[in-house]
Formats: C-alpha cells, structure tokens, sequence
C-alpha cells in the first residue's frame, strides 16, 4: 500500500475552499464573508471580482418590506 504524498490531501480541500468562498461572495458582501470566515477583506473582494459580483452598488440597511399595520380594532 502506497502512502499519500504530503499536500495531496490538502489540494482537495484548497479547492472545495475557494469553490464555496465563490458561491458565498456571490450571495452576501464580501467584507462580510471575509469577517465571517476570518479571511482578509482584500482576498474576498478578489475572489468576488473573479466571479464577476462586485457589490458596488450594494445599500446597507434593512430592505424588507413589511406590511403596514392597520391602526384601530384588533
């Protein structure tokens, strides 16, 4: 039986890394995805230029829209 090569288990792993690092800065900003995942925030924002989502445009703050509540009986 054969012994692994040292780093083979690791190549592997680096991959999965950066394919769900993309999915992730494709889905939220990548300042947050960097704090989150201990990454400096430049790695993020280069691997988001990457994919092609930069979050120029992004607004911060709550965007949901809720409906009005009625005033009067309950």
């Amino acid at each position: 039986m054969t012994r692994p090569q040292p780093g083979s288990v690791t190549r592997p792993t680096l991959h999965g890394r950066t394919a769900a690092l993309r999915q992730l800065v494709l889905r939220a900003t990548p300042s947050v995805i960097a704090g989150m995942l201990g990454h400096h925030t430049t790695h993020a924002e280069a691997v988001a230029a990457e994919v092609g989502c930069t979050w120029k445009k992004y607004a911060p703050g709550e965007h949901c829209r809720r409906p009005h509540q009625e005033t009067g009986d309950r």
